[in-house]
């Protein structure tokens, strides 16, 4: 590989790691205009969906086999979990809580895949693991108190964060059945098709809840940032971060992912006036260092990473299309 692909390959994984890192921006911003979060989320995946089907249909015709019905199965309930519950949640949530809480709440899905995969998979939590979870939660705790700090409404903060914490938790669930499929079906093609089934649930789930003229009757304002939303943290990031991990593999493009809650915490506060504060940025710095060291665990005797089900998960963060 020459250096300009590598330089291509990194520049692809930043702008990925910007583009998913504004998508929690373009929703604070959006609700300034009294959209409610079904209308919001509905209003994006509808955008997003012709160019998930094109995605899907050109990683289709790459492939070496044919979908089974039980891979259609497979799509269904890896898109309810990882793209349609997790994203409304999460939607629900930044209706309570600020921009950089919520990115670093959600930065813990792979602690989460740690606990399941010991309470369902009977996979140990060595010492390592348990400090390096011990450092997020610590982290979590010093973020939200510096935003209960503030003087909002702590019912309000902490019914946001619990939302959004059951974002993380349902995409840490997708990503453990996601591996069941990628291996056999490729990565890309999993996301696009996994992510269509998501943006019909959220349409139907709109038109169930609302009447479909409303989605036409929207401030112009909207519109625009539902498309900045479909295009530049939804499907734009999927594209550049899933270009960048052909360019430079998995584990270098995971290691910009560590930088989400950083340009979070920047664009919260230059694009909509949020405070930063010490403890959040200290809780940002534990939140970061404990996944860090999940990502670099150490290996176990057979040569496989020891936490293999938080090493996939985080070394494929790009799927998180939320």
């Amino acid at each position: 590989m020459t250096p300009a692909d590598r330089g291509l390959g990194l520049a692809f994984a930043l702008l990925g790691a910007v583009g998913f890192s504004f998508k929690a921006i373009l929703v604070k911003l959006a609700y300034r205009y009294q959209v409610d979060a079904e209308t919001l989320l509905a209003l994006r995946m509808a955008l997003s969906l012709p160019f998930f089907i094109v995605m899907g249909a050109v990683a289709g015709r790459r492939a070496s086999r044919r979908l089974a019905a039980g891979d259609w199965v497979w799509m269904a309930a890896l898109g309810f979990l990882g793209y349609y519950l997790a994203s409304y949640l999460d939607f629900l949530g930044l209706n309570h809580i600020s921009a950089a809480l919520e990115r670093l709440i959600l930065f813990l899905y792979p602690t989460l895949v740690i606990v399941l995969s010991a309470l369902f998979l009977s996979k140990p939590i060595g010492g390592r693991m348990l400090g390096a979870l011990a450092l997020c939660y610590l982290g979590i705790a010093l973020a939200l108190g510096h935003d209960l700090h503030l003087g909002g409404d702590a019912a309000a903060v902490l019914t946001g964060s619990a939302l959004v914490f059951g974002s993380a938790l349902a995409y840490a669930l997708y990503l453990m059945g996601n591996g069941e499929v990628v291996g056999r079906l490729g990565s890309l093609r999993v996301t696009a098709l996994a992510t269509s089934f998501a943006c019909v649930y959220c349409i139907a789930q709109f038109l169930v809840l609302r009447p479909a003229a409303s989605l036409f009757a929207l401030p112009w304002q909207v519109y625009g940032l539902g498309l900045a939303m479909a295009l530049f943290s939804t499907v734009g990031p999927v594209w550049m971060v899933s270009e960048a991990i052909r360019r430079l593999g998995a584990g270098p493009v995971s290691l910009t992912g560590t930088l989400g809650p950083v340009i979070t915490i920047f664009l919260g506060w230059l694009i909509l006036d949020e405070a930063i504060g010490p403890w959040q940025l200290a809780g940002a710095v534990l939140v970061i260092a404990g996944v860090l060291v999940m990502a670099r665990s150490p290996r176990d005797s057979r040569g496989t990473p020891a936490a293999s089900g938080v090493s996939n998960g985080f070394g494929n963060r790009f799927r998180r299309s939320q």
